[in-house]
């Protein structure tokens, strides 16, 4: 049995335009909630950059100068996207880089609107995922936060709209243009490095019946993004001598997941471990791993993971279970309240279980429980109305699979590289996808037909 969503309320003008005046209410939302938002943390405790100098200085020298380098090296732990968008937008001073943060995001929000009309055909849905996004609470506090998950989100949204338009017309053309827009977003978070291939076999299975475009499309949308990856791997080989995307992967898999694997099988703090493993590291003038190390880096890492699987597997459920349900309420502290540090408020959770950790935390800190308690609330919220919009909100099955498929793809990068890493700011590709099928949920359209 097929199931397929009728275009019938929706004329062929209506399916390609990029703007409704009706967007006007949830797009002046999004803006006021952020730039309230900003307003109040920069009150309260100002610009919060993170790790700003690891994009910023490879950044302004691309800028200026024309290469990618920190202290006269080749930087190889970010990427250039975000580097350059923040050497840019912060030429005006750090406060501009996080107004650019704030308009992207709002563009987000008409973005999640065009995705969810390309993959449901229906306004109501594509408008209410738009209101829900505007209010959505990560996306809200990342946007004032100089980090690249919105730029990265905004990419990735027009690439992924590009896919669902391809699934309904077989146009290559927008097949091609979602493959250039994902190496964008790649350029900006390597998260998505390995993306285009589960895409391609998609794509494959997909078309399997369609002799055309069986293999042309897989074809095209690798052709339209390993190239240029190819290219920037070739440039740090070139440069360094190594020969990854980014040297972050190893850095991640060794001093989070070989040291969180270390930790529970010696029983020692992980901060501890941590330490000692970077004592074995070689670094360069920079302070950042050389090449040599960071081949070493990888083959510890993967030695220690073999070595004890069943403690891996362990620490991959764990980060699967914080980026998935951790609420992100230290997001807002951090911006709020001044001198905020982690306290520590989600270590228990796992080992201590949910209901001790909850008691704990209620105890001790009953502002963070209660503010903790809001935010799962709206998140588990979202999920339940998300879960029934899967099953009975008549979306067309392979937009179905292209939305739930990406979105258990970064559960698992997440889960399979970060470890005890993993925090809440890594859901945020999720999200868009949570709201448009919670949209359906609400709405429980009627608008679908089975086809027998």
């Amino acid at each position: 049995m097929n199931i397929e969503l009728s275009d019938s309320n929706l004329s062929r003008s209506q399916k390609t335009e990029w703007w409704t005046p009706r967007l006007a209410g949830p797009v002046i939302a999004a803006a006021v909630v952020r730039l309230a938002l900003l307003s109040v943390a920069l009150a309260r405790t100002g610009i919060t950059p993170v790790d700003i100098d690891d994009y910023l200085i490879p950044g302004r020298n691309l800028l200026l100068h024309g290469r990618y380098i920190a202290d006269g090296m080749p930087a190889l732990m970010r990427t250039p996207g975000y580097s350059l968008f923040l050497a840019i937008t912060s030429l005006a001073g750090l406060p501009a880089a996080v107004v650019a943060n704030v308009i992207l995001s709002v563009f987000s929000v008409i973005l999640v609107w065009r995705l969810a009309r390309t993959s449901f055909s229906d306004d109501r849905i594509a408008l209410v995922a738009a209101w829900i996004f505007a209010f959505e609470p990560l996306s809200v506090v990342l946007s004032v936060v100089l980090l690249s998950e919105t730029l990265f989100l905004a990419l990735f949204l027009i690439s992924m709209e590009r896919l669902a338009a391809f699934l309904r017309t077989r146009h290559l053309q927008a097949l091609a243009v979602a493959g250039l827009w994902l190496t964008a977003a790649t350029f900006v978070r390597p998260v998505t490095y390995y993306l285009a291939v589960p895409l391609a076999l998609g794509l494959f299975i997909v078309l399997a019946r369609v002799p055309g475009l069986r293999w042309k499309a897989p074809a095209v949308l690798l052709l339209s993004v390993l190239p240029w990856l190819s290219a920037w791997q070739m440039r740090n080989w070139v440069e360094t001598g190594y020969s990854g995307f980014t040297s972050i992967t190893e850095i991640n898999l060794y001093f989070w997941d070989a040291a969180d694997v270390t930790a529970r099988v010696e029983h020692r703090n992980l901060s501890d471990v941590q330490n000692e493993y970077n004592d074995r590291v070689v670094s360069d003038q920079t302070g950042a791993p050389d090449s040599r190390s960071l081949v070493f880096m990888r083959s510890e890492a993967l030695r220690v993971i073999r070595a004890h699987y069943g403690v891996y597997l362990r620490v991959c459920f764990v980060s699967l279970v914080k980026t998935a349900f951790n609420p992100g309420a230290g997001h807002f502290d951090i911006l709020l309240i001044p001198g905020y540090e982690d306290l520590g408020h989600n270590s228990g959770l796992i080992d201590e279980g949910p209901v001790r950790w909850g008691i704990v935390l209620i105890k001790n800190y009953p502002w963070v429980a209660t503010e903790k308690a809001a935010l799962a609330v709206v998140l588990l919220g979202l999920y339940l109305f998300a879960a029934r919009g899967v099953f009975r909100g008549g979306l067309h099955t392979t937009n179905l699979w292209l939305l739930l498929g990406t979105s258990l793809y970064f559960l698992a990068i997440s889960a399979l590289i970060m470890g005890e890493g993993a925090v809440s700011r890594y859901r945020l590709p999720i999200m868009p996808i949570v709201c448009i099928f919670a949209a359906a949920g609400i709405l429980r359209t009627k608008t679908m037909t089975i086809a027998q």
